[in-house]
């Protein structure tokens, strides 16, 4: 369970091409950035007004999108780094990681940017 009391599942990423692309697209045209690491695993769901992406990367990165659909001031896009994770060359000096606890996955670091446009 998440904190909004949702099962979290994740599928394939071969078997999400339509929340892949809508993360791709977000991540492109908001910031141009296109990942070299291979997609592995996806989850998509809404709970109450907001709609939530991740994608799960085979390099360690975890994205998440949170897109409220009637609040255009609490959209973003999260980056999660697995403990001990270099930063991707495609954030290298754009974004600034800050260490968080988390009780799944230890020590990781993460950062993230505002959504502007709609989606």
């Amino acid at each position: 369970m998440n904190k909004y009391k949702h099962e979290f599942t994740v599928v394939p990423a071969s078997e999400s091409q339509d929340t892949l692309d809508y993360v791709t697209r977000i991540l492109k045209e908001e910031r141009d950035i296109e990942f070299a690491a291979k997609p592995l695993e996806t989850s998509a769901f809404q709970v109450e007004n907001i709609r939530f992406s991740y994608v799960f990367y085979e390099d360690g990165l975890g994205l998440n999108v949170m897109y409220t659909v009637d609040d255009p001031k609490k959209r973003a896009v999260g980056f999660k780094l697995s403990e001990g994770m270099e930063i991707p060359a495609e954030l290298e000096g754009k974004f600034k990681f800050a260490r968080q606890k988390s009780k799944l996955a230890g020590t990781i670091r993460g950062s993230f940017f505002v959504i502007k446009r709609e989606y």
